[in-house]
């Protein structure tokens, strides 16, 4: 297993609510916007539950792209229940390539990382949050240190 999987293995583990809400989406998407606010990131940040976007944001320097890159990492963490990159980690550690041997529409699915399932404490994956903009592991970075934060607020 590489650094990163286990890494990805661990965060997976980790970042798990006992609840997340509607207001816990505004409330984390709104921090996750001033933060990218405060260090000028030209990101696009959206939350979803189940299958309706409860948050989005766009900062300047994003673009329409950047939405749609968000929206096709989102599937693969819906449909996998992994973070995006965690998805596209495994195909590239066993030595596969997401885009051709997933067999789905890379048109509307990407395994870079960006997105983060909202897990429950029990495993349920009830959402996505994430972002597109940066580099993949930095968007995937950015995403992770948001969660922990507002998990801190939690206690």
């Amino acid at each position: 297993m590489s650094v990163l999987a286990e890494q990805l293995e661990n965060e997976e583990r980790e970042l798990r609510f006992d609840d997340f809400t509607l207001d816990d989406a505004w409330l984390l998407g709104s921090r996750m916007r001033q933060a990218a606010a405060e260090e000028e990131l030209p990101i696009a940040i959206g939350i979803v539950l189940g299958q309706q976007r409860v948050f989005h944001a766009a900062l300047p320097g994003s673009s329409s792209d950047n939405d749609d890159w968000l929206a096709r990492k989102t599937r693969v963490a819906l449909r996998y229940g992994q973070a995006s990159l965690a998805v596209g980690e495994s195909f590239r550690n066993g030595g596969k390539d997401f885009d051709t041997d997933s067999r789905l529409d890379t048109s509307l699915f990407a395994a870079h990382g960006g997105v983060v399932p909202i897990r429950l404490r029990g495993g349920t994956v009830i959402g996505a949050v994430g972002v597109s903009g940066l580099p993949q592991l930095d968007d995937h970075a950015f995403v992770v240190q948001q969660l922990r934060e507002y998990l801190a607020t939690l206690g």
